[in-house]
This record gives C-alpha cells, sequence and structure tokens, in this order.
C-alpha cells in the first residue's frame, strides 16, 4: 500500500466514514469543516442493509444496533386505512432487516470512532472556497491554502460548492417538494418495527420511522416528516399550528396523537433535496462522494447507505493502485455500477408520492400493491429498497459473515434492551 496524505472536505457521514476507512489503512488525513462545531443535520434515517455491511466493515455493527431500531417493515396506505404499499425484507432474506437511527447517533459514533485515531486531523470551522484539482491544494474563505495533498475527497453535500471545480453536471437540480421533520418520544407508538406512511394522493404524505436512541439519551424516538412544497414553507409558518394540525388530523389521527396539543411547531427543521448527476466523478487529485457524486430524492432512501458504501470503494480503491487517477477511474466505474439504476427510480418515483398529479397518485393507489405481489416485481422492489441492486440486472454482494454478524449484533441489542 502507498501511504497517502488525504484531505477530505466535509464532516457529514460520507466524510467520517471516508476518513475512517482510509485512517484505518494507514493514510494520513486532514478533514475540512466550514462549520465551527460539526453535528448532525435531520432527523432520522433507514439504514438499509447495505449501509449497515458498511458500518460492519468499519468494525461499528454492534454499536450502531445498540441505538437504532430494527424495522423490519414498510407500509403506507390512504387516509380511509387502504393498503398502498407493503414491503418486507423477510421477502428478500428472513435475516435481514433496516435499522432506524437518528442521525445524531450516527455522528456521535463515527466521530468518536475518529477522534481515536491518530493519524486523523480536524479542521472545524474551516470553509474551502477554491479548490485547485490538479495541484491536489485548497484554499479556505480566509484565503489560505492548504495541501498539496496526494488526494482530495469531496464529501459537501448535494449542494456541493467545489463539484463544479471538478466536472459538469448531466443533470443539476432542485426538487420542487421538501419535508418537515422531528423526532418524537416512541411512547406507546403500536408500530415500533415499522416505516409508517400516509398518503392523500400525491399532495400530502407524512411519515413515521422507528430510530431509537441517542448516545447520553435513553429515550426511544420516533422520526416524524410532513411532506410539503419548498415554496409553501413560509405560507405553512403563517398559516398557523392549528390550521395544520388540522390537515394532520385528516390525514393520520394517529400522528396527530402523537405530536400531542402541546408540540411546539417551530421545532420542525425543513429539509429540500435536488438531483445531481455529474458527468464524471474525478479530476486531477480531486474526487467525489456521497452526495456529492450523486444527490438523489429521498423516496428511495440511500443518502445515507450509499455514501458509506463509497467510502469504503474508494479506501479499496486507493489501496489496489499505485496511481491516483487510476484509483479514481476504478472507483467511479465500481460505484456507477451500483448506482445506475437508482437515479431514474428515484426520479420515476417521486411524482408518484410528492406532486400535484392526482391521476398519477390514483394509478399508484390502484397498482403499486398488486404489483409488488408479483414474484419478479416484488423481488425488484425490495432490491431496490434494500439498496442491492446493481444496474438493472446486477446485485450488490452482502457478505455471509456480515448477515450473521447482524443477526448476532440485533440479538445482543435487544438482550441488552431487554
Amino acid at each position: 500500500m502507498t501511504r497517502r496524505h488525504v484531505a477530505i472536505v466535509g464532516c457529514g457521514t460520507g466524510g467520517q466514514a471516508a476518513a475512517l476507512a482510509l485512517a484505518r489503512q494507514g493514510h494520513s488525513i486532514e478533514v475540512f469543516e466550514r462549520v465551527p462545531n460539526p453535528g448532525p443535520v435531520g432527523a432520522g434515517f433507514l439504514l438499509q442493509p447495505t449501509g449497515l455491511q458498511a458500518l460492519w466493515q468499519l468494525g461499528l455493527l454492534d454499536q450502531a444496533c445498540a441505538l437504532g431500531a430494527p424495522v423490519a417493515r414498510l407500509y403506507g396506505e390512504t387516509p380511509e386505512g387502504r393498503a398502498v404499499m407493503d414491503m418486507r425484507y423477510v421477502g428478500l432474506d428472513p435475516r435481514l432487516c433496516g435499522l432506524g437511527m437518528q442521525r445524531g447517533a450516527l455522528f456521535a459514533l463515527l466521530h468518536q470512532a475518529i477522534g481515536l485515531e491518530a493519524d486523523i486531523q480536524l479542521h472545524a470551522g474551516h470553509a474551502i472556497a477554491e479548490l485547485d484539482c490538479e495541484g491536489g491544494r485548497l484554499r479556505d474563505a480566509n484565503g489560505r491554502w492548504h495541501g498539496p495533498f496526494d488526494a482530495v475527497v469531496v464529501a459537501d453535500g448535494s449542494a456541493s460548492t467545489l463539484r463544479a471545480a471538478v466536472t459538469g453536471m448531466r443533470i443539476d437540480a432542485p426538487y420542487p417538494w421538501g419535508a418537515l421533520w422531528c423526532l418524537l418520544p416512541e411512547g406507546d407508538w403500536p408500530w415500533p418495527t415499522e416505516l409508517r406512511q400516509r398518503y392523500h394522493r400525491a399532495r400530502r404524505m407524512a411519515g413515521m420511522l422507528p430510530v431509537g436512541t441517542m448516545p447520553g439519551d435513553p429515550v426511544r424516538r420516533l422520526s416524524f416528516f410532513w411532506s410539503l412544497p419548498v415554496a409553501q414553507f413560509d405560507a405553512w409558518r403563517e398559516g398557523g399550528r392549528d390550521a395544520w394540525f388540522g390537515e394532520l388530523h385528516a390525514l393520520w389521527p394517529h400522528a396527530r396523537e402523537r405530536l400531542g396539543d402541546d408540540f411546539p411547531v417551530e421545532c420542525l427543521a425543513r429539509a429540500a433535496y435536488r438531483d445531481a448527476i455529474p458527468k464524471r466523478w474525478s479530476r486531477g487529485r480531486a474526487v467525489l462522494l456521497g452526495d456529492a457524486a450523486h444527490a438523489m430524492s429521498p423516496q428511495l432512501g440511500q443518502g445515507v447507505n450509499m455514501a458509506l458504501v463509497d467510502a469504503l470503494a474508494l479506501t479499496r480503491a486507493l489501496d489496489a493502485h499505485a496511481d491516483v487517477r487510476a484509483a479514481f477511474d476504478g472507483y467511479e466505474r465500481e460505484r456507477r455500477a451500483h448506482l445506475a439504476a437508482y437515479h431514474r427510480f428515484s426520479r420515476w418515483l417521486t411524482p408518484l408520492f410528492q406532486s400535484d398529479r392526482d391521476a398519477l397518485a390514483r394509478v399508484r393507489d390502484l397498482a403499486f400493491l398488486p404489483m409488488g405481489r408479483l414474484p419478479v416485481a416484488r423481488g425488484q422492489m425490495l432490491r431496490v429498497l434494500a439498496g442491492t441492486q446493481r444496474g438493472w440486472w446486477g446485485r450488490h454482494r452482502l457478505e455471509d459473515p456480515f448477515v450473521d454478524g447482524l443477526q448476532r449484533a440485533l440479538a445482543r441489542a435487544s438482550a441488552t434492551q431487554a
């Protein structure tokens, strides 16, 4: 292995995982993060088997299972209780599940692991304003240059400010729909192992995802989200709490009850999304990772998972090639092959769940569940959900030791909680 000096821009999930994986392979890492006190952004997410395997490879699976909430089923229905979607991991493999986690919990796990590595230096409060791809250098907002580095990993998110220095874009467009998010105590929520969603056409959608606990906070929580056009965020706030409570009750009385009468609507955080497909992933000594390389709608829930997989794939590529550019090319080929269908699936599915297209939503309500019961379609849908679809026909391999390890980790977590 060639020991390299690597800069990583961004301390989100992808940047953290890349720093940890690369440092453990003997590379010297410097992480540049624009905020002075890095922390998680968002409420909760669903780790799929692909993301869980990446955590297993990083040695963090047991800790994740101890904090997260196993999710066996994704279920969506209309306000009248008619099932629209019913997807169960057992249909893919009885040993598999998803894991709901709070973003703060995963950030804390990765941050703690990074703190144990002597070869990782974190530069917090360092916004990077310019990237010299060929020279492997970074200029911060104060005008100071850093480097040269053997490799620069750009992991600054879907709205990356540095991506343009690496590549042009095939697609780079914000989605018109976003979401409001918050965390709630789980309490006696009746579906503690399911992601539950309610839809009124595609104009209104609410969901509850069990996301477990945080280090230092033993209260089990749910991640709640409410779909909303980005252009209506301000109008929603001005409309007042009572009007929104009425909408939520009409859509999903259980969710309205879980929020409670004293719920502070100002705690709801806003989230916006975009579709970003670059023409290439690298230039010179710089390479894209995570949402900077492949941002997409949250409908498939793959953002965190694919960022974790990216980090391990990049580490393997750098270890396999003495030449950095050859490593980047191999990494891009591997990851594009995995992601080939996901952008299209994401763009196709989003209007079915977040749009003003009532006719499409009616077709969804009638056809989505029956289609998912057909053997070929069911397998395809479950593989897309689990992140194991590779391109249109291939499979992203889950290793048997990981699958067995997941079962043991979940069993230990269950025994500890009991």
